[in-house]
């Protein structure tokens, strides 16, 4: 069995070892990912300049391929370019940093790459873990997190996802690993609202022109049920099953419209 291995954060980064790392023994891992940091740029493609595919020797001495494009670039050169046949599995990740909630779904790198591949009809896990200082969120290469046990969460999902495939009406597994987790169960948990509040920040550059910086506060996780909630309150490891097909409730346009 073949799966790939993608992400936001880099060919480099220390979750896409560990991702690997987990799930060697189940089967072939290929390791196709952005030449560099991409977080952030959500479901992006790139159409107005060329890609190159460099080779990587990996911390464990494997190869993998950087793509110096957005991780959906990566993916998409993965799946028509160097693997001879479609995956039986992808994953994104292991993510530096969580990803919570509707509002931020579509503007993660993981999500992005993870979204690209289910497309294709492949089963596909994103997984990110839970860190506790933000400003390595967006180094490349190696950071100092450990990620063992997202990793054997991780191995569990890609055993029974390997054996019996996603359930039917669910593209993708949105899994998100606490910093600090209570236990080794998954929590099924829905999308929050968001993770995020926004806050802009205003500067002056030397000549008096404004500029901005996008920051912002953590959401008040105060929904039950849902990722941010289960994952912040009570340290869970949860797992939202997604759909690609955004399409709402067409009967009840069709009447509001007439």
């Amino acid at each position: 069995m073949k799966v790939l291995i993608s992400n936001d954060d880099g060919i480099t980064a220390s979750g896409i070892l560990a991702a690997k790392k987990a799930i060697d023994e189940l089967c072939d891992t290929y390791v196709i990912a952005p030449e560099t940091q991409q977080s952030g740029i959500g479901h992006a493609i790139t159409l107005n300049e060329p890609l190159r595919v460099n080779d990587h020797i990996l911390r464990d001495g494997s190869l993998g391929h950087g793509v110096t494009g957005t991780p959906t670039d990566a993916v998409t050169i993965a799946l028509f370019e160097i693997l001879d046949e479609k995956p039986d599995l992808m994953i994104s990740g292991i993510n530096t940093g969580f990803n919570l909630g509707q509002a931020e779904l579509t503007t993660s790198g993981t999500l992005g790459a993870a979204i690209e591949a289910a497309s294709f009809n492949i089963p596909t896990i994103a997984i990110s873990q839970e860190v506790t200082r933000d400003d390595i969120k967006f180094d490349n290469g190696e950071v100092e997190i450990d990620f063992d046990f997202a990793g054997k969460m991780l191995k569990k999902l890609a055993k029974i996802i390997l054996k019996k495939g996603l359930p039917e009406g669910i593209d993708l597994l949105n899994v998100n690993v606490p910093a600090n987790p209570i236990d080794e169960e998954f929590e099924v948990a829905k999308l929050g609202k968001r993770m995020y509040v926004p806050i802009i920040e205003k500067r002056l550059d030397p000549r008096e022109k404004p500029y901005y910086w996008i920051g912002g506060e953590p959401y008040d996780f105060d929904e039950p049920g849902s990722d941010g909630y289960e994952l912040c309150k009570f340290q869970k490891t949860t797992v939202t099953p997604l759909k690609i097909d955004l399409t709402s409730d067409m009967s009840l346009l069709k009447e509001w419209i007439s």
